[in-house]
């Protein structure tokens, strides 16, 4: 069983300050939360809660947000192989995986440069 890509600070936050920092899946400013927390029944959560810890904590460079954009696609890839399920389901899991990465590297830049100065 692999395990999951803990940025380094992440398991020392107190409950009070995880939920002030992670949100799940989706912007945390948003009006309606209509991004899902899950990729086919399957929670990706903590993956979703690591990925908003990695955007809050990182420097203002475009390195930081791609390395947490990759963090946030193998912690996904890493949930889908520790669940058992048949192959179809994992690979419909994969393929919604990948359209959640795509999308935050695509459109994730608004909430990684929130409260940061570009350089």
């Amino acid at each position: 069983m692999r395990k999951l890509y803990n940025p380094p600070g992440y398991l020392e936050l107190s409950p009070d300050e995880k939920a002030k920092i992670c949100n799940g899946c989706g912007a945390s400013g948003a009006k309606f939360d209509f991004v899902p927390d899950t990729v086919w029944w399957l929670s990706i959560t903590e993956a979703c809660d690591r990925h908003d810890y990695m955007y809050f904590v990182a420097k203002p460079k475009l390195e930081e947000k791609a390395k947490a954009d990759q963090a946030f696609r193998y912690n996904m890839l890493v949930i889908v192989e520790n669940q058992s399920g048949n192959f179809f389901t994992r690979w419909l899991r994969r393929i919604g995986i990948q359209k959640y990465y795509l999308a935050v590297k695509h459109f994730g830049g608004p909430a990684f440069w929130e409260g940061k100065e570009k350089c």
